[in-house]
């Protein structure tokens, strides 16, 4: 009998669906750990490795699995991989590209709503008994500037669901594609532009070198007094000490926040007592705390892709991705130059 392929997966996403995943790789050697990985109890005889957002794989990692040919994550960012040390030894790392544009893009939608009309304090001041609605004052969208930095798949829908609310919609973009605006209705603006009149800023862009903090003091500094802000895409895309300092000044109004930079360490804070943190790394820590704490905020655990229909979409592309591979083909490798 041939070897099976030894597949590896950190199902942190959808640990209770790990049957389903190996009903449809029944040909492979399928082991699945409910974890994030680590390089301690990852299993050396790995040749494809399955991960999400929360494990961070890197060049220990990738080197400590001598016999890996692939990875898969079951994702559309990549930042939490070293691409790197995937290059140099020439494994392809596939993600999951289209499982959730409307999925997300309702999620902040969402937040959006519960920030204008205040809906996340309101329903916490009833159920701590005080039915009373005084200083819950909210706002109307119909009238403002919406302004979208990342017009892309889930930025697209985003802006898609906004034409029925009456708002201006403006856009940025590092490559923007002038028929878009047309077919969905916005204006592509440059990034002065956007913060300088949005009065609702909705981030959309992958974490890469070019948009890491693309939010921070010096940008805060250029939007209009009373803006709200809502990141469902990268943490890293803001620095969390300077949006703590923009709300406290009260240029930013209020935040809705799916995803915060550093956000494995809240998922576990026992890291933070037994291990021993850079300065900068404990300095962001802290920062999101404020953040979470902030009366003006609305955080949440980076759930804006799970519904039970984007998870089965993630979870078939990625089967796809592993099928594809041992055929011959390789789909989604986000190390080829298109990805960049």
């Amino acid at each position: 009998m041939p070897k099976k392929t030894v597949c590896s997966f950190s199902l942190t996403l959808t640990p209770t669906l790990g049957g389903y995943l190996k009903k449809k790789l029944r040909g492979y050697d399928v082991r699945i750990s409910t974890d994030p990985i680590d390089i301690n109890t990852i299993d050396p005889q790995t040749e494809i490795l399955g991960t999400f957002v929360d494990s961070k794989i890197d060049a220990a990692i990738i080197a400590k699995l001598k016999k890996l040919k692939l990875i898969v994550t079951l994702s559309t960012g990549f930042d939490h991989i070293d691409l790197q040390a995937v290059k140099k030894r020439g494994i392809p790392v596939c993600n999951v590209p289209d499982y959730g544009q409307h999925t997300v893009a309702e999620f902040a939608l969402a937040l959006m709503l519960a920030l204008s009309r205040k809906i996340f304090w309101g329903v916490k001041r009833v159920k701590e008994g005080s039915y009373d609605y005084h200083g819950l004052r909210g706002f109307d969208l119909k009238g403002k500037t919406v302004g979208v930095y990342g017009a892309g798949r889930i930025g697209v829908h985003f802006i898609d669901l906004l034409a029925g609310f009456g708002t201006r919609v403006i856009g940025y973009d590092a490559f923007p594609h002038k028929e878009l605006q047309d077919k969905h209705g916005f204006t592509y603006v440059s990034m002065n532009t956007l913060l300088a009149e949005s009065d609702i800023i909705s981030l959309h862009a992958p974490l890469l070198p070019s948009t890491y903090h693309v939010i921070d003091k010096k940008a805060i500094k250029k939007m209009k007094p009373g803006v709200h802000i809502i990141n469902t895409a990268r943490g890293g895309l803001i620095d969390s000490e300077a949006l703590v300092w923009g709300l406290e000044e009260g240029i930013v109004a209020g935040a809705g926040l799916d995803v915060l930079e550093g956000e494995d360490l809240l998922e576990d804070r026992t890291k933070m007592l037994y291990s021993t943190l850079p300065p900068k790394l404990m300095k962001t820590v802290l920062m999101n705390e404020a953040l979470i704490a902030h009366p003006r905020t609305i955080v949440t655990p980076h759930s804006a892709f799970n519904t039970h229909e984007a998870v089965t979409r993630i979870l078939d592309t990625t089967i796809e991705n592993v099928t594809a591979f041992t055929a011959g083909t390789v789909q989604h490798d986000v190390t080829q130059p298109a990805h960049k």
